[in-house]
């Protein structure tokens, strides 16, 4: 394979007119010859975690993870929760990204998360992002995204509005510069 996009952030240009990926920044889980797996980091929906356990029925004490935002991760399987988090931890069914993040779909993380011994940060969103085997190359041959490494701390410790502009200054780009409707006033 000649690209592997794992740990990268996948910022959908301008043009993106697809309405799950258009102003969107996305983290590659995964990217092997099979296709890649990510999820959506800077798009909150309108339900908090304290709101997302009581659907699952488990208790959340630690409360100031009350007010946390449930991020939509993608269109695909968006009735499941995803925790991307830090560190890797020992849950059941954890994908392992580097040597420090994890994706895990298991409950067993929400339980622990509901105790107050959930990893140190995390990221929960319904629903994922997928591409099939060639999918992604060809989207990013086609100009549909920018990609760069990135950065943990956009993930875990900023807002999801400034998300994407963070990520567009690992590129050193501004992203209004890159507006198709720049320069109008």
């Amino acid at each position: 394979m000649a690209i592997d996009l794992t740990h990268h952030f996948l910022i959908a240009m301008p043009n993106m007119v697809d309405p799950y990926f258009a102003k969107s920044l996305t983290f590659i889980c995964e990217h092997n010859d099979q296709g890649a797996l990510g999820v959506v980091i800077n798009r909150p929906i309108d339900l908090s975690l304290q709101a997302l356990f009581e659907r699952i029925n488990i208790k959340l004490e630690p409360h100031e993870l009350h007010d946390l935002p449930v991020y939509f991760g993608g269109p695909v399987q968006t009735d499941r929760g995803f925790v991307l988090h830090q560190p890797v931890g020992d849950w059941h069914s954890t994908l392992k990204i580097g040597d420090s993040l994890g994706l895990t779909t298991s409950k067993d993380i929400l339980e622990a998360v509901g105790k107050g011994n959930g990893p140190a940060k995390m990221l929960v969103t319904l629903g994922y992002s997928g591409w099939a085997a060639g999918q992604l190359e060809h989207e990013l041959g086609q100009n549909a995204w920018l990609s760069v490494d990135a950065g943990e701390q956009i993930i875990f410790d900023l807002p999801a509005e400034e998300k994407l502009p963070a990520a567009m200054e690992l590129l050193g780009v501004d992203f209004a510069s890159l507006s198709e409707d720049a320069g109008h006033a």
